[in-house]
């Protein structure tokens, strides 16, 4: 059996944080948990967190990298009603840089899409 699981690399500025992002993410969505961590000197060396039921590795390289997270690539999680929607957005919100405001569209009810204050890009939806 395969599995695809995101992996979340904190780079530059980021590094140090995955640990910091992880708790922050398992705390916003349900049926998230932390799985295993594996840490060194410069933080989490790797990690495995569900996420909104989703398996995701989490890991601080301190190397020098020309790349960091992008908006190209994003997380997006379907919720269950607006609720769900506007609690996962608040938890997110601290720190973020907005980037689709959280409201109706032509394609969802209820939708938000943001750069969280570690970079990682998040799509939030109320599911149909």
């Amino acid at each position: 059996m395969s599995n695809l699981m995101p992996s979340l690399m904190f780079v530059g500025d980021q590094c140090g944080h995955a640990e910091e992002a992880m708790e922050l993410y398992v705390a916003t969505f349900p049926d998230s948990e932390v799985v295993a961590v594996k840490r060194a000197d410069h933080g989490i060396l790797h990690a495995h967190a569900r996420i909104a039921g989703r398996d995701v590795t989490l890991m601080d390289s301190p190397g020098p990298h020309d790349f960091t997270f992008t908006p190209a690539i994003s997380l997006t999680v379907e919720l269950p009603d607006a609720t769900a929607v506007d609690a996962a957005w608040a938890g997110l919100q601290d720190g973020a840089t907005v980037l689709m405001p959280l409201g109706a569209y032509d394609f969802a009810e209820r939708f938000g899409w943001l750069q969280d204050r570690f970079g990682v890009t998040w799509q939030l939806i109320l599911a149909a």
